[in-house]
């Protein structure tokens, strides 16, 4: 049976790990060509050289310029671009200053409307963007800090630029804990014992993981009914 993205380009901005990697490597069973990006030179080649990737950069994807010239090298056209760079700022309100405080409520939303502008041009009418976002900021507590403020702009963004970017579609997956090297470096030596709560708490009995993200992302490419929403994958963690 062909693959559900057979002879499409799929482009991931953040691709060299994590949820990013797993990603690029289902839409590559699934018969895409891929485009990797990761700040990481060294991790991004391995994770390219992995999947075959039809082209790589390194850079970060914050520099509105780095961004602007690896767009402008794309070969076109682009089906899907999936955005995985950046993660959460964690801490007390008042121990941040206004910088730290506009990059972690706009941070997500100026990179996901960067990405847009740059790569709308070369995409197929009907391919997407996934943007990715988090579940556990929905609550609030003296531990998250703005994330709440952030994680409730994303989904009404998404919503927004879908309509702008119409007829290339926009959703937004909503993550709660994934077993990432991302959540290892932020866990440290807590993470087994996140892991086996999860195992005791979660209604699906076990951790989500990148491949479980990554079939969704796959999914919401392939789907093209599915545009201007939020797909919440958690295992349930929010409810418990």
């Amino acid at each position: 049976m062909a693959g559900e993205l057979l002879g499409q380009t799929v482009v991931v901005i953040g691709g060299s790990a994590g949820i990013g990697l797993e990603t690029a490597r289902r839409a590559r069973a699934e018969g895409a060509e891929v485009v990797l990006t990761g700040r990481n030179r060294d991790r991004l080649e391995a994770a390219a050289h992995e999947v075959d990737a039809r082209q790589s950069a390194a850079f970060d994807a914050n520099d509105a310029a780095s961004l602007a010239n690896f767009f402008g090298s794309v070969p076109t056209p682009i089906d899907h671009v999936m955005v995985t760079a950046g993660g959460p700022s964690y801490g007390p309100l008042l121990e941040m200053d206004s910088e730290e405080v506009r990059q972690a409520v706009s941070g997500h939303i100026v990179l996901g409307l960067d990405v847009a502008r740059n790569a709308v041009g070369k995409m197929r009418p009907g391919g997407s963007l996934v943007l990715m976002g988090g579940t556990g900021g929905r609550r609030i507590g003296h531990r998250l800090g703005i994330v709440s403020a952030a994680t409730a702009a994303l989904p009404p963004f998404t919503a927004a630029l879908a309509l702008e970017l119409a007829p290339v579609r926009v959703n937004l997956i909503a993550a709660g804990f994934v077993d990432t090297p991302l959540s290892a470096s932020l866990l440290g030596d807590r993470l087994e014992e996140r892991r086996n709560e999860l195992r005791e708490t979660l209604p699906i009995g076990r951790v989500v993981g990148p491949e479980d993200v990554a079939a969704l992302a796959v999914h919401i490419m392939s789907n093209t009914a599915l545009t201007g929403a939020t797909y919440d994958i958690d295992g349930g963690q929010q409810f418990v």
